[in-house]
This record gives structure tokens, C-alpha cells and sequence, in this order.
């Protein structure tokens, strides 16, 4: 999976970087097909975002998060992607299940 940070109006530390990469991580635990992440952290008024597009088996998915503490809003950013992945996993799962009965009760 690869991961692509970049910083809007905030300088885009190591630790930040890192921080970042070991969260989205996760989402290759729940779903292999994850192709790429790119991350976008950005600091508008006294707000704190973050914002994410994964490429992922076939679909795009975007998740974006606030908070005033930046480490917060990659917390955040992280949660809702992971379900989202979690959620495309399960109707894949569910889908592809599906057509093996049909196929199997011959309909």
C-alpha cells in the first residue's frame, strides 16, 4: 500500500508522517486490496483536518476529519476510513456469496 502526505498551510513533520502512515496501516490489515492512500493535512483558521482518498479495490473513498489537535484529526480520519474499508469488504463478501448460491441452486 502506498501512502502519499501532504501538508496545506502546515509544515508536514516526520513524526506527523509517521504518525499518519502507522494509523493508515490499519486499513491494509482489514482489506488487501488497498492500493493507495494519499492524505492531505491542513490547518484552516484554528481547525485542524484531515482528509484521505483510498483507492481500493476498484472504488475510490474519501473521509475527511477535524479536531483542534492534529494528531486528533488523523484519529479520526482514521476511524471513519476504517469503517468505510471495512463496509465495501463486507459487501464484496456478501455479493460474491450471493452468486455462489444462485450458481449452486441452479437459478
Amino acid at each position: 500500500m502506498q501512502v502519499n502526505i501532504s501538508g496545506h498551510h502546515v509544515d508536514v513533520t516526520p513524526a506527523l508522517r509517521a504518525y499518519a502512515t502507522e494509523k493508515l496501516q490499519r486499513l491494509s490489515r482489514h482489506f488487501d486490496q488497498v492500493a493507495s492512500v494519499d492524505v492531505i493535512l491542513k490547518v484552516e483558521k484554528h481547525q485542524q483536518q484531515a482528509e484521505a482518498t483510498v483507492k481500493a479495490a476498484g472504488r475510490t473513498l474519501f473521509g475527511n476529519a477535524s479536531a483542534e489537535d492534529m494528531y486528533a484529526a488523523i484519529d479520526g480520519l482514521s476511524d471513519k476510513l476504517d469503517r468505510q474499508v471495512r463496509r465495501v469488504k463486507q459487501r464484496l463478501r456478501d455479493n460474491h456469496h450471493g452468486r455462489s448460491e444462485d450458481v449452486a441452486s441452479g437459478f
